[in-house]
């Protein structure tokens, strides 16, 4: 039951986007900017990270929502996301995405973590500096809206096959904001 009162059929984000549409527009934007934008980081890839900091936060709703955005992106590759959740370290990703996700891990359990050495080594797997921005300002950006989501007690779908159109939603039309009927 949330703690505020939220237009119903709206899960997650989306019920906080619809109560105040000013800050949802923003969010929203931030959220196209960082996801779909343009970076040399795939979409799937900032999905992936997306999902791994929300997994970190043990937000459900985020975590199964751009989990499930990931998964589409990533196509016949999509058992990589339920790896990387479980276990970044021995998931079949690159080393570069690993020492990434390392960097996002550091941001989600305390930012000032980020070290020149755990920067060095994402260099030195072939990060680039805006690669490396652009994951800790996902991580960072995450962390808020799971906040965000958590704080007000949004409805989160208990039923995995629910996350699978808002997966693919994302994916294909990107981040706009829902309007209220």
């Amino acid at each position: 039951m949330p703690h505020i009162s939220l237009p119903e059929g709206f899960p997650g984000i989306r019920s906080l986007a619809v109560y105040r549409p000013d800050t949802g527009a923003a969010l929203y934007a931030l959220a196209e900017a960082l996801l779909r934008g343009d970076s040399s980081l795939s979409q799937a890839d900032a999905e992936l990270i997306a999902a791994f900091t929300s997994s970190q936060n043990d937000c459900t709703f985020c975590t199964c929502s751009h989990a499930a955005a990931a998964r589409y992106l990533f196509g016949t590759d999509k058992e990589i996301v339920d790896a990387v959740i479980a276990d970044y370290q021995t998931a079949p990703i690159s080393e570069k995405m690993k020492t990434l996700l390392a960097i996002a891990q550091c941001v989600q359990q305390d930012a000032r973590t980020v070290s020149d050495e755990i920067v060095a080594n994402a260099r030195l797997a072939g990060a680039t500096d805006r690669e490396i921005h652009d994951t800790v300002l996902i991580a960072a950006t995450f962390c808020m809206f799971n906040r965000y989501v958590d704080g007000l007690a949004t409805l989160t779908p208990t039923n995995p096959g629910a996350y699978e159109p808002m997966g693919e939603r994302m994916a294909t039309l990107g981040y706009v904001p829902p309007k209220y009927p």
